[in-house]
């Protein structure tokens, strides 16, 4: 088994003390180093009990993102946000210390989803593992461990067509990707019923934004689309 590691939450989630509840920020490096080896390694070791993993490949720190080129929206929602003491410095750790790669002009989960597409095809589809909280990876037929609950996501092509499908509809709150508020999960269940192939979801949801943006739906569409679909080529 091949490990592909998102670590950009770890990363980010290692410059929080568990010693406060209030959130604070650890004060020292060395802390934040400490907790990202613990949490990395104790993942490692749970998925080495159940498969044989041969290599582990780790990515962060993702910079120059084209999404932001597609609209300014894109992740606004964080501007101003103060990022933690020393997250630039783990990162920095992150890549020396186990040779991760960094992703250039686009997220850290597209270089992922590049690198899954790419050894799923040369080792088989069972032999690669995405390892990451982030739901984006659900889009992909794939096997997906979401280590903050121990859940191992063994998707389908249906089931990672509807997700992503479902995604177009419900949007992505932390990026700021929302074309129809209101509208979640249990509208697009409803929404989608009878919904198989490629082509009957992109005509049933196109309706909807048609429905909405007039003029403008195939504009949106393809923007919506663009903001939320992984690279699996660079």
């Amino acid at each position: 088994m091949i490990l592909l590691v998102d670590a950009d939450s770890l990363v980010y989630s290692s410059c929080y003390s568990p010693k406060h509840i209030d959130g604070t920020f650890f004060d020292n490096l060395d802390d934040v180093t400490h907790k990202f080896d613990e949490g990395f390694q104790k993942i490692v070791n749970e998925l080495s009990t159940l498969h044989n993993v041969k290599e582990v490949l780790v990515f962060n720190n993702g910079r120059g993102n084209f999404r932001k080129l597609i609209t300014k929206n894109y992740k606004a929602n964080r501007i101003g946000t103060p990022k933690p003491p020393f997250l630039n410095e783990i990162h920095d750790y992150v890549n020396k210390a186990y040779d991760s790669y960094c992703a250039v002009g686009m997220e850290t989960d597209d270089l992922v989803a590049i690198y899954w597409k790419n050894l799923s095809e040369v080792w088989g589809r069972d032999q690669v593992m995405i390892v990451s909280i982030d739901k984006d990876y659900l889009q992909f037929p794939a096997l997906v461990y979401r280590y903050h609950n121990k859940e191992l996501c063994d998707l389908n092509e249906s089931e990672a067509r509807y997700n992503f499908y479902e995604q177009m509809i419900a949007g992505d709150q932390a990026d700021n990707v929302n074309y129809f508020f209101g509208k979640g999960k249990k509208f697009a269940e409803k929404y989608y019923t009878n919904c198989v192939t490629e082509y009957q979801y992109r005509k049933r949801l196109y309706l909807l934004f048609k429905d909405k943006y007039k003029s403008k739906a195939k504009e949106k569409y393809s923007e919506c689309y663009n903001l939320l679909k992984l690279r699996t080529e660079i």
